[in-house]
């Protein structure tokens, strides 16, 4: 196994943030699956040393992870959340953190490029990253996690922001990656974007596991929740009219949306069928037909209803 927790917990405080988690990880991809507030970046920032158990304690290639700075190079790490210096360009940034690593600066550099060129980033590495877009800003965070060539990576919420063609790409990034030798763990709160990277998946809730194994096994209780999709377009009108139009006269319209309704800059869609949605949505995409689609993203409140089901005495 790669990562193995044994009675792994993490307080802040009077607050729990990881609670007596068991659990081994294997080699290959293994989806994190949970609404937020789950305990998923908790966990993951216990896996990379960045934080100190409060009690129990996590393995990572058979080693102790806190306090083994041996262990941090054979690690790459994407986190949630943005810590950037956005005076800097994106080749200087991910350059900067692979010296880290102990690389020379031109080592860096030329680590650096091949990275943002492997995340469709290298054409605006020279751009400072305060210009970039929310997408842009999750692809250089992924650049600098495989620059140095981690055995190991961590992926927090890594396709959050991203628009549907970039996240179709990056999830065949992550597929490879993994068929190249490298384990990967990669956090969501959206199945669909967990099942199409792997079939081994970790649930949780409340700062607990509350299932672990087959994603197939889980599949009928979420897909009885509908799906609500926040969609931010230049056009949402257009995007909405497109979503609706009929596929094919025989065919009637669309089941798979059941409601649609508008906020500012963007459109909110209600999909009882979220795989054949998103698939749709994808291709629409591509074809431009209702303009440019900006970013996807989901509340995916009907999760927390599943793991209500889930955890009920």
């Amino acid at each position: 196994m790669i990562i193995a927790a044994d009675h792994l917990s993490k307080w802040y405080g009077h607050v729990s943030g990881l609670n007596d988690v068991t659990v081994s990880l294997p080699e290959g991809i293994t989806g994190l699956l949970g609404p937020n507030g789950a305990g998923k970046s908790t966990f993951m920032k216990l896996v990379t040393g960045q934080l100190r158990p409060s009690a129990g304690s996590v393995r990572v290639f058979g080693e102790p992870i806190w306090g083994n700075p041996a262990q941090y190079r054979r690690l790459g790490f994407c986190p949630e959340h943005d810590a950037f210096y956005d005076h800097m360009t994106g080749v200087e940034w991910v350059a900067a953190l692979a010296r880290l690593h102990g690389m020379d600066d031109d080592a860096a550099t030329a680590a650096a490029k091949r990275a943002l060129e492997a995340v469709d980033l290298l054409d605006v590495g020279h751009r400072k990253i305060g210009s970039y877009s929310k997408g842009m800003r999750q692809r250089v965070k992924l650049a600098q996690a495989i620059a140095h060539d981690p055995q190991l990576l961590i992926l927090d919420e890594p396709l959050s922001g991203m628009d549907p063609l970039m996240r179709r790409r990056t999830i065949r990034l992550i597929k490879e990656w993994a068929s190249a030798g490298k384990s990967i763990v990669v956090s969501s709160h959206i199945l669909h974007e967990i099942e199409a990277m792997t079939a081994n998946i970790v649930l949780m809730h409340n700062g607990r596991v509350v299932a672990e194994g087959d994603v197939h096994q889980i599949r009928a209780l979420i897909d009885e929740h509908p799906h609500r999709v926040w969609i931010r377009a230049q056009d949402p009108q257009a995007v909405a009219r497109t979503l609706l139009a009929r596929l094919e006269p025989s065919r009637g319209v669309a089941d798979d949306v059941a409601s649609v309704r508008f906020e500012e800059g963007a459109v909110v869609v209600e999909t009882p069928k979220p795989d054949a949605f998103y698939a749709r949505l994808t291709e629409i995409a591509a074809s431009g037909e209702a303009g440019l689609i900006e970013e996807v993203t989901s509340p995916d409140d009907n999760l927390q209803a599943v793991f209500t089901y889930l955890v009920k005495p």
